[in-house]
């Protein structure tokens, strides 16, 4: 399985972006998908999540970016709305077999190659 990340950026406060994940093979609709983003100096941290259950999002981003699958196109997108300057990170997404813990780096099997989000003041 290969995850291609695309649409990060260099937006400024208040604007939008929309990320895009492709994901090769034909088992894209049995995986979780999940969205990560790592700071510089800092921990990669849990952004959103695409199950089987639902979707779920960090606090820091709730009511602020949307997570979506399109089966047909194995993609995964993570649109960005009121971007603030703390969610300026490399976004990563990430894959891994259906069911247990969606929010813990560790438990995702593929990553794809990360993309800059650089969100001015």
């Amino acid at each position: 399985v290969q995850l291609q990340a695309s649409g990060g950026g260099l937006v400024q406060a208040g604007g939008s972006l929309r990320l895009s994940c492709a994901v090769s093979g034909r088992t894209f609709s049995t995986y979780d998908m999940g969205w990560f983003r790592q700071a510089q100096g800092k921990e990669r941290e849990f952004v959103a999540a695409a199950i089987w259950g639902g979707t779920f999002y960090a606090d820091a981003v709730k009511g602020r970016f949307t997570t979506s699958r399109d089966y047909g196109r194995n993609t995964v997108y993570l649109q960005m709305n009121s971007l603030k300057p703390e969610d300026t990170a490399v976004y990563y997404c990430a894959a891994k077999n259906r069911g247990g813990n969606y929010l813990t780096p560790s438990q995702y099997d593929f990553w794809g190659q990360g993309t800059l989000v650089t969100v001015s003041s």
